[in-house]
Order: C-alpha cells, then structure tokens, then sequence
C-alpha cells in the first residue's frame, strides 16, 4: 500500500479529544480510546502538502473560495454518486452539526415538531431541544442483529404531531445502514404528501461497504436539504468545513438568513484548503483507507465470533463504527459502562448516549492501527470472554 494506516500516532500534546481528555470528561487514564468519529490515521500527504503549502505564504485574511472550489465540491459527488449540483446550490458552513441547528431554527418555530429516527447520532436531540422545539422519534426496529424502519409509525408520527422536519442519518450512525433507495423513496414520498422539509446528514456517505450503495436523498427530493463534510471521510474535523446542497431557492434563501442572523460568514483559510484538496485529490487514499478498514472490521467479525459469541456485532453496510449488541449478558447500562470502562479498560461510546433504544449496546470507532483494534477485543475478551 502506498499509505501507512498501520503506525501508531503519538497524540501527546496535540489537544485530540478522543485520547487526551480523559480526566476532563470524568475517565480514569489509561483506557484505550475508540470513542469520537475521527481516525487515528495521519491525512492524506497530498492534502497536508497542500496546507502546508497555504501556512507557508503566511497569508491568513478573510479568504472566499474560486470556482476550482466550486468544481471540486461538485465534481466528486456527481463522479461518486450521480447527484450533480450546481454552484448557486452550495452553502458552506462549519459543520453539519451547526447547519443542521440553522435549519431546525429557519424552517421551523418554537414548539414546532422535528423528527428523528433512533438510536441515532446524540447531537440531534440536542438541537431540537435546545432550540424549543418539540422531539418526535421514530424508533428503528430491531431484530435478528438487523435494522428496519416502521413506516407506519413514520408516517404516524408525522400526521400525530404534525411534524414539520426531518432529520435523517444516512448512512446512519451509529447502527450502520446504508438506506436502500426503495427505503429513501418511501420516506420520501411520506414527508412530501405531509409536507415534511428532509435534512439529510450524509456526512458518512463515502464510507460505505461492498454490497450496498448510498443514494444521496437530494436525487430524490429537491426540496431537502443535504449536509456533508469531508471530516469523516478524510480525518479533517478539526479544520471544520462542511458543504450544504440546497437547490430550492426559498428554502436556501431561508436558510442563508439564518445563518447571517447567527454571525457567521466565512470559512477558515485552512478548511478551504483542505476540503478543495480533499476533493481533488484525496481519492487513492480513501480508497486505500476503506480497504484497511475492511480488514479491521473482517477482523473484529471473525474475532468475536470466535472468541465473544454473546456479543452481537450488527453487521456494518456503512462507517466506521461498530454497533455492539451486549444485551445477552443480562447487564444494565450503567453495569455494562461501568465493566467496559473501569475493568476493560476501554472508552467506548455508551449505547445510551444515542437514545433509550440503545440500551445494551456500544459503539465502537475502528478507524485505527489493527494492533489498537486487536488490543481493544483482547481487552474485551479478558472482561466478558
């Protein structure tokens, strides 16, 4: 392979959230850290040779992008997905986590119902209510390890509460389906006969695995409202910059003003960069990347069903995080936290953090060196074995 994905990298003094804070957020020391959706790979050199270059001219004013922005935001998701979006469409933001709090605020008022499908990624419920605005989740149904969603409570809940957004996760974290688009489709035709808006974070999009496809929701709906970033696929969250596709021009109008209203106008220099590079030439790394990601998840497959058969690995279309069913052991949450942490020695994202669905269960991050993967499992086995 042309890129190292197997090198551990010394996290000591970088400030990462995922391996130095710890004590901060209230963990013994010495757990390994799977928790946080970035990886623990370097970046794509062509895309740090970019920003290095940037840094080097030591030129950091207020900077737009040009069209070779434009083109590259573009380019990829028509080669990667057929979704071809035009220049006027694009909103640039932070984060899809701040857009998603601007479309909750734009598209919606106080009181007003907003809808989530759960366990689902936790800052969803944070921006609904936070922002006064009433939650309604349409529960996933579980069963045999597998991910289904309950159309007729969709559309139940819609006509119930009066919904008036959605927000949907696709590829969803963190139960790993990739929607199919029969899936898309259906919701889609619900939210349209009851005027729902769809916010769509496909902000794992690129991150999908062999036997399944990701439909970007805008081919379906002109009306959504598409969130993505290249900080999942290219380990870039910290340089935040986030591409929105909205192509209803009222709604992008909406949109805009709420943004403006919330003071901000431009992204960093550094995001700009990277992100245009990110798209322009990150490619034969991220292929690269999912093959080691592959692996890792071959790996942990094969390693619990030969050595923790009780826990239930809910096969992964899409992300690089592993939904584990720990429900056979009979533990309750703050039990099985409590083991995982204090005994296994690892920090893992808590089921419960992603809803009450998430009872029983863990998430863990294998965006990482095979040997921290098989330093977590051993860990695992040693507890639970």
């Amino acid at each position: 392979m042309k890129y190292d994905f197997s090198t551990a990298i010394n996290f000591r003094g970088a400030n990462s959230l995922k391996h130095e804070f710890a004590r901060e957020r209230g963990k013994p020391d010495g757990l390994v850290p799977l928790w946080v959706a970035d990886m623990d790979f370097a970046i794509a050199p062509e895309i740090l040779a970019d920003i290095q270059k940037r840094v080097g001219r030591g030129i950091f004013g207020y900077t737009e992008p040009k069209d070779d922005y434009y083109a590259a935001v573009i380019d990829w998701f028509a080669s990667r997905f057929g979704y071809r979006a035009a220049k006027r469409d694009i909103i640039k933001t932070p984060t899809v986590v701040f857009a998603i709090a601007q479309a909750i605020r734009a598209l919606t008022q106080p009181g007003e119902a907003v809808m989530i499908q759960t366990p689902v990624y936790y800052p969803f419920f944070d921006l609904v209510r936070s922002n006064g605005r009433s939650l309604v989740t349409n529960p996933l149904v579980y069963n045999e390890g597998k991910y289904a969603i309950d159309f007729a409570d969709f559309e139940r809940k819609i006509t119930q509460h009066g919904v008036k957004l959605f927000i949907l996760c696709s590829p969803h974290n963190p139960v790993g389906r990739v929607w199919t688009q029969a899936e898309l489709a259906t919701m889609n035709e619900l939210c349209e006969r009851h005027g729902v808006i769809v916010v769509a974070d496909e902000i794992h999009c690129d991150l999908v695995w062999p036997g399944h496809t990701h439909t970007c929701f805008g081919a379906l709906n002109e009306n959504a409202i598409i969130t993505t970033a290249p900080s999942k696929t290219f380990n870039l969250p910290g340089l935040q910059a986030s591409n929105l596709f909205v192509k209803n021009a009222q709604i992008r109008d909406k949109l805009k003003a709420e943004i403006n209203r919330s003071g901000y106008s431009q992204l960093t220099t550094l995001g700009l960069t990277a992100c245009q590079s990110a798209y322009s030439k990150g490619g034969p790394w991220l292929e690269e990347a999912k093959s080691h990601l592959l692996e890792n998840i071959r790996f942990a497959r094969e390693f619990l069903a030969a050595r923790l058969p009780k826990i239930r690995l809910v096969e992964p279309q899409g992300t690089y995080l592993l939904w584990l069913d720990f429900s056979a052991y009979g533990l309750d949450q703050n039990e099985l936290d409590r083991r995982i942490t204090e005994n296994a020695k690892l920090w893992l994202s808590s089921g419960t953090t992603f809803g009450p669905d998430g009872e029983g269960f863990q998430r863990i991050n294998i965006a990482c060196p095979r040997a921290t993967l098989a330093e977590a499992l051993n860990r695992l086995e040693k507890e639970f074995g």
